[in-house]
Parts: C-alpha cells; sequence; structure tokens
C-alpha cells in the first residue's frame, strides 16, 4: 500500500467512522427524496488502464456494459499474463437493467478425463506438487474463451470483431513491460523456461521482460482474431485446438479432442440476500464467496459494529470469518456434482445460530469448532466493474490462477494454460501450494469444476449501487467482506479501494493483517482476547469498485493504489469545480 494512505485508511479510520456515520446518517427506513432512473453515463474500473480504456471505446462506440466486459476481459487477458488470460476462467456476475434479470456466468475451467486423484500422486503416495501446480497436468479445460463469446452474443450489443479489437491490437503492436510483470517473471522464470513455446514469447527478444520493454504476442493476436471471426470454435476447434492439444501432448500431459470441443459456460442463479438495508447479488458455487459473504455479514447484522470500540469490532468480524471459512471447507464443491446446503447454509437463522456461540471478548480456537481440518490461494487474479448509462453491471473476476499460470504457453497460440487443478482437493485433506485445504466435495473428477474464491458481488440501498471484487486467493472473500462494510460505513469508491486489510480463514488459526491495518493497540487487546495475530504481512489484492449514488446522479470509481497500473474511469467525466 501507499505509505501516504496508511495513517488515514486504518482500520481505526474505518471505526471512527462508522461511528460518525451512525451519528449522522439519515435513518435508512427513510423514502428517498429523489432517486435518478439510471446512471448519467458509465464506469469502469480495472487493474490496467488500458483494458479500462478498452471498455470505455465499447461505451463511446454505442455499446453497452456487456460489450464493454468483454473488451475488458480480453484487453487483461493481453497485459495481465501474470493474472488471466485465454487459458484460464473466470465468474462474470451480470445486473440486465431491461429485465432486472441478475445471472452469474460460470467460467471455470473443468478437469479433463485424465485428471484422477492417482495422477497427482509420486511413487510415495503424497501430492506430486510439481505435477499440481506447474505444466499440462495443473492445467484444467479453459473456460474464459466460451465466456467472451456467450456475454458478447447473448448479452452484448456489438460484434465480436469490435469489442475484441483492443484486445487484438494491443497483442500485436505491444505493451510496456510493468513491474509486477518483471517480478513475477523472476519469481517463476525456471518453470516457465522449461518450454518451447513459453520461451517464444517471453524471450523473443533474448532475455526475460524487464519494465519499458515492449512485449508483444503476435499469436495471442491471431488467436484472439480466431475468436472473433468463428467464436468458440475460433478457440476449442480448428487450428488452435489442435494446437492446444499438441502442446499438452508434447509436454506429458493428455487432453482430448471432445472434451475440449465440449466446453460450456453454465448460466447459474446469483445468491442473493439482505444487509443493513443494502440487497446483496454474488456468486454461487462453484463459487465459495457467495456462501462465505451471506454467512458472515448475516452474522454481523446482529451487532451495532459502529458503536464499537475498534478491537471488539475486529474480534466479532474474524470469528464471522472463522465460521464461514470452516463451512466452505467441508460442504461446497461444483453444483453440479455435490449436493450442498446452501439454502440453510445462506439462512438467516443459521448465521443467527452461529452468532450465538460467539464470545463477545474471547477467540474460538478454530480446533474446537466442528469439522475437519482449510484454504490460502495466490493474489494473482484479477476483477474489474462496469456500470453503463442504463443501468446494466457487470462485477467479473478472472484467473489463471498462480502467477502465469501453468507456465506452459502452447506454441503458436499465445495462450498461456492456467494451473486450476491445484484448486480441487487433489489429495483430501492435504493442503495446496498455498495452504487450502479441501475434503469430498472438491475432490477432483473429470469435467468438474474446481471450487474458487472468487467473489464479484453487487450491493444495492435505496439511494446507492457499488459494484466490486478482487483477486487475493482465499483472502478475496474478506477483501470484498470489508469492501461492503467500507460502503456500508458510508466510504466513497476511492476510499473503499484503498481500505487496509485483515483475514482469518479458520486453518492456520492465525489472523493475517496488512502494516498498519491494525493498530498496536488493537494488536495487544486481540492478543489478550486469545487470538493470533500476524500484523505484518505484505499487502494483498487488488479491489477494483465503481458506484453510482442514485440520488445525487454521481458515478465513481476506485481503482487499488497497492496496483500503480490499474485504472478507474468516468464517463462522462464528472465537472470540476473553479
Amino acid at each position: 500500500m501507499h505509505k501516504a494512505l496508511r495513517p488515514v485508511l486504518t482500520a481505526g479510520f474505518l471505526v471512527g467512522l462508522l461511528a460518525g456515520c451512525a451519528a449522522t446518517a439519515p435513518a435508512r427506513a427513510e423514502a428517498p427524496t429523489a432517486v435518478a432512473p439510471t446512471p448519467p453515463g458509465a464506469a469502469i474500473a480495472s487493474a490496467h488502464s488500458l483494458a479500462t480504456e478498452a471498455g470505455m471505446e465499447m461505451i463511446r462506440a454505442g455499446g453497452n456494459a456487456f460489450d464493454a466486459a468483454v473488451a475488458v476481459s480480453s484487453t487483461l487477458s493481453v497485459v495481465e499474463p501474470i493474472s488471466s488470460g485465454l487459458g484460464g476462467g473466470g465468474f462474470f456476475l451480470l445486473h440486465d437493467a431491461a429485465s432486472g434479470r441478475d445471472v452469474f456466468v460460470d467460467a471455470r475451467e473443468t478437469a479433463p478425463a485424465s485428471a484422477t486423484p492417482a495422477a497427482f500422486l509420486d511413487e510415495d503416495g503424497e501430492l506430486d506438487r510439481d505435477r499440481a501446480t506447474n505444466g499440462p497436468w495443473s492445467a484444467g479445460i479453459p473456460g474464459l474463451p466460451a465466456a467472451l463469446v456467450h456475454v458478447a452474443r447473448e448479452y452484448g450489443e456489438l460484434p465480436l470483431s469490435t469489442t475484441l479489437a483492443p484486445a487484438i491490437r494491443i497483442a500485436r503492436e505491444g505493451f510496456p513491460v510493468y513491474e509486477r510483470l518483471e517480478r513475477g517473471y523472476a519469481r517463476r522464470s525456471q518453470v516457465m523456461e522449461r518450454y518451447r513455446g513459453t520461451r517464444e514469447v517471453f524471450l523473443a527478444d533474448g532475455d526475460p521482460p524487464q519494465v519499458g520493454e515492449v512485449l508483444r504476442q503476435p499469436d495471442l493476436a491471431r488467436t484472439l482474431e480466431l475468436i472473433a471471426r468463428d467464436g468458440a470454435d475460433g478457440f476449442y476447434r480448428g487450428e488452435v485446438g489442435q494446437a492446444l492439444l499438441a502442446s499438452v501432448a508434447e509436454e506429458g500431459g493428455r487432453w482430448t479432442a471432445g472434451e475440449l470441443a465440449g466446453y460450456e459456460v453454465r448460466e447459474r442463479e446469483p445468491i442473493e440476500f439482505e444487509y443493513r438495508g443494502w440487497h446483496v447479488v454474488t456468486a454461487p458455487p462453484p463459487s465459495s464467496g457467495g456462501v462465505a459473504l451471506a454467512q458472515m455479514l448475516q452474522i454481523l447484522g446482529g451487532w451495532d459494529l459502529a458503536a464499537m470500540e475498534e478491537p471488539d469490532r475486529i474480534h466479532l468480524v474474524v470469528e464471522a470469518m472463522r465460521r464461514a471459512y470452516r463451512d466452505r471447507t467441508i460442504y461446497l464443491g461444483d453444483p453440479d456434482f455435490v449436493e450442498m446446503p446452501l439454502a440453510l447454509l445462506t439462512d438467516p437463522a443459521y448465521a443467527a445460530g452461529l452468532r450465538a456461540t460467539i464470545h463477545p471478548d474471547r477467540a474460538t480456537p478454530s480446533d474446537l469448532l466442528s469439522g475437519q481440518p482449510v484454504p490460502l490461494e495466490d493474489d494473482e487474479t484479477t476483477h474489474f466493474s462496469i456500470i453503463d448509462g442504463d443501468g446494466n453491471r457487470v462485477s467479473a473476476t478472472q484467473t489463471v490462477n498462480l502467477l502465469y499460470g501453468s507456465g506452459l504457453v502452447a506454441p503458436g497460440t499465445g495462450v498461456l494454460l492456467n494451473n486450476e487443478m491445484d484448486d480441487f482437493a487433489l489429495k483430501p485433506g492435504t493442503p495446496n501450494a498455498f495452504g487450502v485445504m479441501g475434503f469430498e466435495a472438491n475432490a477432483v473428477e473429470p469435467g468438474k469444476r474446481m471450487l474458487s474464491s472468487m467473489t464479484p458481488s453487487i450491493i444495492e440501498s435505496d439511494d446507492k449501487v457499488a459494484i466490486l471484487g478482487a483477486p487475493g486467493g482465499s483472502r478475496i472473500i474478506t477483501e470484498v467482506l470489508v469492501g461492503i462494510l467500507g460502503y456500508d460505513a458510508g466510504l466513497d469508491a476511492q476510499q473503499v479501494a484503498a481500505l487496509p486489510r485483515y483475514h482469518h480463514q479458520w486453518m492456520p488459526d492465525v489472523v493475517s493483517a496488512e502494516p498498519d491495518a491494525l493498530s498496536p493497540g488493537t494488536v495487544k487487546a486481540l492478543e489478550a482476547m486469545g487470538h493470533t495475530v500476524n500484523a505484518g504481512e505484505d499487502t494483498w489484492g487488488n479491489l477494483q469498485t465503481v458506484a453510482w449514488d442514485k440520488r445525487t446522479g454521481e458515478l465513481s470509481g476506485g481503482t487499488d493504489p497497492r496496483n500503480p497500473v490499474g485504472k478507474a474511469e468516468v464517463l462522462p467525466e464528472p465537472a470540476t469545480s473553479p
């Protein structure tokens, strides 16, 4: 986080603001005096300025939020190979203003038929970490290209040849390498340089990517052109499909033409619930985020957080996190494969029961909660948020999992494959590379979608709409939670994006916090309650959010200051004071 933000946007600041809002804000029950029927323009926030600008290019061309989403998503797939791409997957939460319908487009990767539990064990019966995280065996069948085509054709107004044009142009002409790309490549170089196709992209000039150099990806531009021309067949069949199959086979993996060509997105009903006058729409399984968010917020809804001192408030939030992550581990998986008690897990009465188990001034040791020993993934994912002048909304999170995914680029395609297989419980009860543990609900099976923490969300009150989401692995869910609490406290979009973060995920039984997120006094008080606190972790996440004030008509955007290449843009630009 930028140091200038730390003294201002501390958890203590948020508590004070909560208290101030409680004292000065009008009662929620009051009828709005004037509510604008639609936003005055459009707002987009994404993790890279070129992607935000690509989305605005579609708005200016007469497209809607869904057209902008295709442009933003595909451009991020070019400029953020460290975080996402055509070889990965994602979730698109859409609100169609004309019908009032909310829909969740599930483009999560699927396991190939070769992905049996035994395939990921070494000769001693232990999880083979290298196979689970690197190269062809770590890659699921990609879902993002199918999502781009589906969103464009079902919800957009512009042809794919238009919405993919910015990404094609940037892939061909190149873009300047930024610090995170250089740093991430250095961390993953030994893996990435194993593969011929990866070397052809990232060592094209003879050395690794360096800040300021221009990274060109002509093969990726060609792949995007084929998708623009042929739709999903341009990726999953034909020359690109054959090249993907050949590359996986060349490196020792096994995909079939049938499972590649047979990939389909799923449209699912979002999870919806109420929190203190906000209607929350969020991600259903195979995301774990919406269920956990519903549990945490509905637990916290039983207390007046604004009236509490910082240690007491943080304690209760942490205890809500602890219980939600316990249930995440035990119950959640791919809804096409697993029966889950979703109605129970998201019921306010269930949340009330969990609330009753929380001691007001003592931590609950995680090993005393019923269940079996859960989550910590990498933060190299990306999110974008969009609202347009008709009121259409998009909250989308996409990923290739770890830094640069599997490290494997299929020669001739420019497509960097994901390593999402590591998000399965490949060996139930054994944590993955980032400490994420799971059991039978998330065990690997052919065609199954691995559990995710991506939590694209939309919240709406009488007078405001906010769209938000973030990367951060298992910490995504708590980032979104802290963001929603910030909006409820009256923060604006940029303040929400910059909020300091803290996190608990049941196992390990530790409160993680960014530097200066918790005051020394709060850390001491939490430890006296029985919490173990690590208050000096590196910053994490990359939250992107937009908001519409329905009473004033103001549109705003917030981009995470932890990421210097992100951009939030509003069209038309807000008027400035003379």
